[in-house]
């Protein structure tokens, strides 16, 4: 059974970027849609591969903590 995680980061109630985390045959992949300012509709990025779920879960953490720092609220 794999698992999937979704993080969001939101400025007011505008979805900013939305990041998956799931498990797959190569190890876990993280994929990114990122919505640019100004723009209407988000952009996809990745995926991003990792050898590890450690390392994935650690690569989504610190995108959610830059967002923050950038004033988004994460869900």
């Amino acid at each position: 059974m794999s698992a999937e995680l979704i993080r969001r980061a939101l400025q007011g109630d505008r979805v900013i970027a939305t990041l998956r985390c799931y498990d797959d045959a190569a190890g876990t992949t993280v994929e990114a849609e990122v919505t640019p300012a100004g723009a209407d509709a988000p952009i996809r990025r990745g995926p991003y591969r990792f050898a590890s779920a450690h390392e994935a879960f650690r690569f989504v953490q610190d995108a959610m903590l830059a967002f923050e720092y950038l004033g988004c609220t994460i869900g």
